[in-house]
Order: structure tokens, then sequence, then C-alpha cells
């Protein structure tokens, strides 16, 4: 069943939708209006995802002509080695610029999925069916595609937008606690950069969202994903204002590389919103009050608050993050709760004292 559609425009132009359904019994009239009748299709997916899903999917598309890839689970295997292993599929199967990749799991599936078409051939179509909180809400959303370079996150990739984003929350059901916590990582962030009365939402009900009500978790994944479109639409190549979408990854980034990434996303984006709230009462953009709020609704969501870290070395991290610009950080800060603005004179003391803020003691 249908619960709502979203139409995501690039450069002034539609460029895709995204449709939000309760299973995947749409997905093959969806994948029809983008013609993909005499199409080879390969679904991209990991071994987590493929266990749950990759079978009821194939079923909706049992007449078309479908292949399939799978990599082992894991932000690990998010490097070339394994977009080079969906080339030799694509080589040995003989697609063509004419055939289209389908990317059914998380976000680390959809980035890996989405660079292998903006790189093969030049370009193949290809279409999101994000699986996680994480990807329904944020990386499904956008066009960034990409892998981790060594121990830097998302160092190669490229600006590539999907032909369809096919979300169906009941994956959300099957999610481990732990997944869904880092999904929720983003939907504060959300909140925190642009809507205020959203923000507060989620602590009003948290209890409806930690139970799983479908409604309350529609309505959510909805609003987080406008708020990423009118983002992204203003600004599709992060020239500017789409930055504001980093809040908290800055040094959530460099906290999760130093963690060697045994801490999730989300909980490291957490740890960086709590990090960027330090500098902003610093700085008397937030209130004492405002980071006593975001704590409490951290842990209402199961987030740690501070963290064991050497604080030298996520320092070292985040001046080597691709974010710098002409020496600078272009850190993502908050003039109030729902507005959200780029700072280019945030100083290395800053952000010492800002990791100081969530760095556990013992």
């Amino acid at each position: 069943m249908y619960i709502d559609r979203l139409d995501v425009n690039f450069e002034n132009k539609p460029c895709y939708e995204i449709v939000i359904s309760d299973d995947f019994s749409n997905l093959r009239e969806e994948l029809g209006k983008i013609d993909i009748e005499k199409k080879k299709i390969c679904i991209v997916s990991d071994t987590n995802v493929a266990s749950l899903y990759l079978e009821t999917v194939k079923r909706e598309l049992n007449d078309l002509n479908v292949f399939v890839h799978i990599f082992d689970a894991g932000e690990r295997n998010k490097h070339l080695g394994t977009v080079s292993d969906i080339y030799d599929t694509l080589v040995y199967n003989r697609f063509d610029r004419k055939d289209i990749l389908l990317a059914l799991g998380g976000g680390v599936v959809g980035d890996i999925c989405g660079f292998a078409a903006a790189t093969y051939l030049r370009g193949i179509d290809f279409v999101q069916i994000p699986t996680t909180l994480l990807s329904q809400v944020d990386s499904s959303i956008g066009g960034k595609t990409g892998v981790d370079f060594k121990h830097y996150k998302n160092m190669v990739g490229a600006f590539y937008m999907p032909k369809l984003v096919y979300v169906n929350i009941n994956t959300l059901n099957t999610l481990p606690s732990t997944e869904f916590t880092s999904g929720m990582g983003e939907v504060i962030k959300h909140g925190l950069i642009f809507d205020r009365e959203y923000y507060y939402r989620l602590f009003e009900n948290s209890k409806k969202i930690l139970e799983g009500d479908p409604k309350e978790l529609a309505y959510m994944v909805l609003v987080s994903q406008k708020i990423k479109k009118q983002v992204v639409e203003n600004d599709p190549y992060e020239k500017g204002q789409r930055a504001i979408l980093n809040f908290g990854h800055t040094l959530g980034h460099a906290i999760e590389r130093e963690k060697k990434f045994i801490l999730s996303h989300g909980q490291c984006v957490g740890l960086g919103m709590l990090a960027a709230f330090d500098i902003c009462i610093r700085k008397n953009k937030l209130t004492e009050e405002d980071r006593k709020f975001l704590k409490e609704l951290l842990h209402v969501y199961s987030f740690d608050t501070d963290t064991e870290m050497d604080v030298e070395k996520v320092l070292e991290a985040t001046l080597n993050d691709k974010k710098m610009e002409a020496g600078k950080i272009k850190f993502i800060l908050l003039d109030g709760i729902g507005k959200a603005f780029i700072d280019r004179e945030v100083s290395k003391i800053d952000m010492l004292e800002a990791l100081n803020s969530i760095c556990k003691r013992v």
C-alpha cells in the first residue's frame, strides 16, 4: 500500500521520485515507469539484507531479466575492491549503458552500488531500495555515492542521482536496535538544523517511535525526507548551504575513524552534535538547557553521550577531512534550534575543548 511520495528536482527540473510504501508489492509498477522491461537488472545487496529481502524482491520482478551481486556486510567492505567485484559481475554478464542496478540495503549498499553505477561505462542507471532508517531518511536521497579510502571515510565518490528511491517502511521492523539508533542520529540532526517543532516532537512521541507505531514512523521518515530533499534541491553539489547536513559529522566522522568503526555512524554523529553544542554555547548561540535537552533526547534513543578516545588523534583526523577548504574547517553550528549555519572560524582550541566535553574519563 502506498503511504506517500515525493518528487525530487535537480537543477530545477524533475529528477526522480521517492515512493514510500509498506511492502514491496508496488516495486514492479514503479520500476515500469522508468522503462526497465528490456533491460538487464542487477540487484546489489549485502549478506545481511539479502537473507531477509532478496527473494521477496526477486519474486516481485520475476518477469524481468534479473542478476544478483552480494557482498559481505559491513563498513569494512566499503572500498574500491568491492566496487571492482561489482564491475566483474556486470562485465561477465554483459551489462551495457541501457541496463540498471538496484541497491537493496542500507547506506553502505547504496553508496557502493551508486558509485559503481556512476562509474561503470561512465554511468548507468540505478535505483535505491533503502532498508535501514539511516538510508531511508538520509543516504539514499541527494545523489551522494562513494567509498572509503584507506582510513578516510567517503573519500572517493561522485554525485550521481538515482532514477527512483523506493522505501518499504516495514523493513524497519527487522532492524537491530543498534541500527535503528544509528538512523535516529540523522533524524535528530534534521530537526536540529531545520525544524524546531519536529525536533521536540521526537521527544514527545518517542514512546510511539520506539514501539514501532507505523503511522508515527511513516510521519518521521516523511518529514526527514522532506528536509533532506529541500536542502539538496537548493544546493545539489554541496557548494553552499547543503553543507548544513554535515552538522555533527565533522567531529563525528573523525571519532568514527579513531574508534575504528566499532561505534555506529549515528552514534558518532550524536557525539559530534553534542560536541558542536559545546562550541555553540561558548559562542552564545545555544544554552546549557539546550545541551541538557539534547542529552536527554539522545539517552531516550539509546545513544552514549560520551566515549573514550584520544582527542589529539580525533583532531588530527578532523584536520585531514575532505571538508577542509583553503586550510579551514567548514564547521556547521546552530544559531538556535532549527537554524544551522556554516562557520569557518572554529579553531583547533574550540574543537579540542568540544571533544574534551564528550570524552569519557577513566
